[in-house]
């Protein structure tokens, strides 16, 4: 009996606490990234203050807890994208890469803006980073994205790099995870992500639509231009 009390509270806790990061996703996504309130995500739900600050202490805990679960989900879906593409196809595993990213971005615009865009008033990050486990993530990912296409695309783009023009934690990262691995090759791989990114950034952000029908079609064009410059061969459109 009291361990289906425990797991009944356990259950009924989880429950509550994705109630209220819903709410603060809509919250941002209707006034902006300072409508998140601990007072006001309450005041919805018929919860006293000092209830849900036993969810979540400091509205920066709560937001930390947002960015970590939206990047890690970002991060969780294009992996699993790109592997669904053999490793013999490089190229494929660029584009697979780039449209679950596109994907999961149309679908949560407002985890993409807390991940990428609008800054919280007065929010301050842990130390070592709100995500630092799903950025760690989507480093390795983009890098090796080109660490495949590497000595080709060094061919392509080569350039005179140092270690010194990277963050040492980077540097420190590439280093052990892709052991001889260029300096310029770091720089190609911020380079892809962000011709992945940019695009998508404007289409969230409501820059493209206004001027673009099918942004899928410039998108899908963007990436197959992006393989093509690493030195590889873009899978057949179907």
């Amino acid at each position: 009996m009291g361990e289906q009390t425990i797991s009944r509270r356990a259950r009924l806790r989880a429950e509550t606490t994705r109630e209220i990061k819903e709410i603060a996703l809509r919250l941002m996504a209707d006034g902006g990234p300072d409508a998140i309130s601990l007072r006001a995500i309450a005041r919805e739900m018929g919860m006293t203050a000092g209830a849900i600050y036993s969810y979540f202490p400091t509205r920066d805990d709560l937001i930390t807890t947002l960015i970590t679960d939206v990047y890690t989900e970002l991060v969780d879906r294009a992996e699993a994208a790109r592997d669904t593409v053999p490793e013999t196809d490089p190229g494929g595993r660029v584009i697979a890469w780039a449209q679950a990213v596109r994907a999961w971005a149309l679908a949560n615009p407002e985890g993409f803006r807390l991940i990428y865009g609008d800054p919280v008033p007065g929010y301050q990050a842990p130390e070592g980073g709100a995500a630092s486990e799903a950025e760690h993530r989507a480093c390795a990912g983009l890098t090796g994205l080109v660490a495949a296409a590497w000595p080709r695309a060094g061919e392509l783009h080569d350039g005179d790099y140092r270690w010194a023009d990277f963050d040492p934690g980077l540097v420190a990262q590439v280093q052990e995870e892709f052991p001889g691995l260029p300096p310029a090759a770091v720089a190609l791989a911020l380079r892809v992500w962000g011709r992945m990114h940019g695009l998508v950034a404007l289409e969230i952000y409501g820059h493209l639509s206004p001027l673009a029908n099918d942004p899928a079609a410039i998108y899908r064009a963007e990436m197959r231009d992006l393989v093509r410059s690493l030195g590889l061969e873009p899978p057949a459109e179907a």
